[in-house]
């Protein structure tokens, strides 16, 4: 559909059951096609940028098969991807296109690696610097620095130390630890100026050790990623070969609930009253983003954490609070607040956001337009912005969504302040929640 209108919304109670982790189902379908053995992937994420990575391990020739629902078995190819020459489209789902582009630059074979045009606006400049730095070869098809590329074979050799950017996209970083278990040696990976986005690389590190590759990590400056092939004696005791794959099967692993998604439905709670309790995760995830509950809880929200799931209601006094923070761990969810700010007492501003410029869409600039469209006052800056939130916000506000899943699901919560809202092209949250507006409907009342 074109667009969808969203009536005043009074309230919002209730619970929701979480879709898979975007971030943990598509580095664990990776994971599993290099690994030694059968994965079965419980609670797969359905969304365009799984489909996406399915489809370029089924081209590469992993074995992969669907079971019940959301359930997925995948047969390691720990000798490499069968397919040695293929053109690979992954859209724009930067959790495909950057860890396969790092897997398929030492996978010894010739692949063109391209998507839709918004990413081949996304840099990846600073991921190829570091996989050259390995001898991987690979080429710009089009403007330096950004999809698409060519791989074609080369000789690897993972020795001594790599650099890598840090302060662009933690993608760039995730890759290049993904990757380096297949050379078969010891890497030491630096990071050079900021890393953003730690808790991502956290859930990347404790992905590796679940399928058997522990690295060691140096602060957030440096990481070494063991040489040597891990796998199981038949007395069950894990040895280390040198050379190999490094990865081995958990045998079966569960995917969490997407924490990002989570925050669009506490924020619900936080607006509509309450409580809202999402489920699918909770206070042990290994999601970075389940820090957005905390921040609800610097606004004034009353907020609970259960092993599985997270509950959030509006404050006491009935009003938020203005709030000035740092979003450089949590930067998706950071989007939420964006828009609650249009419910607190005063100003509020989000630092440390840069990474949003080269997202789906330029989400500083996007954001700071469709927030005036509502009636706030909107200043932004390199990585930052500022937020002054309307008396009463506009009624009928027409939101374009730039082909980005987040906008559209943070300003559904437009309704939440009383006022109708139009949201257009609502379909565009297919990329990780194809029935967002569904259940955003059923935990919230007219």
């Amino acid at each position: 559909m074109d667009h969808i209108d969203l009536p005043p919304l009074k309230s919002a109670r209730g619970s929701v059951r979480l879709p898979g982790s975007k971030s943990i189902s598509n580095r664990t379908l990776l994971l599993a096609a290099l690994a030694e053995g059968v994965t079965d992937i419980k609670d797969l994420l359905a969304s365009d940028d799984t489909d996406r990575m399915l489809e370029a391990l089924s081209a590469l020739g992993v074995r992969i098969e669907r079971q019940v629902g959301n359930d997925w078995r995948v047969t390691g190819a720990p000798s490499g991807f069968p397919v040695k020459q293929a053109d690979l489209f992954l859209g724009n789902a930067g959790t495909a296109f950057r860890p396969l582009t790092a897997a398929l630059a030492v996978a010894g074979g010739h692949y063109r690696l391209s998507g839709v045009p918004r990413m081949h606006e996304r840099p990846i400049g600073h991921l190829v610097d570091a996989l050259r730095q390995l001898g991987a070869d690979i080429a710009y098809l089009g403007n330096d620095g950004f999809p698409p590329l060519e791989i074609r074979p080369a000789q690897i050799a993972a020795r001594g130390t790599v650099r890598i950017r840090g302060n662009v996209s933690s993608q760039f970083l995730t890759a290049l630890l993904m990757a380096l278990p297949s050379t078969g040696v010891e890497t030491r990976v630096e990071v050079v100026g900021e890393l953003i986005s730690k808790p991502y690389i956290e859930m990347t590190l404790r992905l590796m050790a679940r399928f058997g590759v522990e690295v060691v990590r140096e602060g957030w400056q440096a990481f070494v990623v063991p040489g040597g092939q891990r796998s199981v004696t038949p007395g069950g005791q894990r040895s280390v070969t040198p050379g190999g794959q490094g990865y081995i099967s958990p045998g079966t692993i569960w995917v969490e609930g997407d924490a990002s998604s989570a925050s669009y439905f506490l924020a619900a709670g936080a607006l509509g009253g309450g409580p809202v309790r999402v489920e699918g995760v909770g206070r042990d995830s290994i999601q970075g983003d389940v820090e957005f509950a905390a921040a609800l809880e610097r606004l004034g929200a009353s907020v609970a954490f259960g092993d599985n799931w997270i509950e959030a209601r509006a404050p006491r006094n009935g009003r938020l609070a203005a709030f000035d923070m740092d979003f450089n761990h949590i930067p998706d969810a950071a989007m939420t607040l964006a828009v609650v700010a249009l419910a607190c007492d005063g100003p509020s501003r989000l630092t440390n956001i840069g990474s949003w410029r080269v997202k789906e869409t330029d989400r500083i600039a996007a954001m700071a337009t469709e927030l005036r469209k509502v009636g706030a006052i909107v200043e932004e800056g390199p990585d930052w912005l500022a937020i002054t939130p309307p008396a009463h916000p506009m009624p009928g506000a027409e939101i374009d969504t730039y082909d980005d899943h987040r906008m559209a699901m943070s300003f559904a919560l437009v309704a939440l302040c009383r006022v109708p809202v139009r949201i257009n092209d609502p379909g565009c949250t297919a990329k990780t929640f194809p029935a967002y507006f569904d259940v955003l409907a059923s935990v919230t009342q007219v």
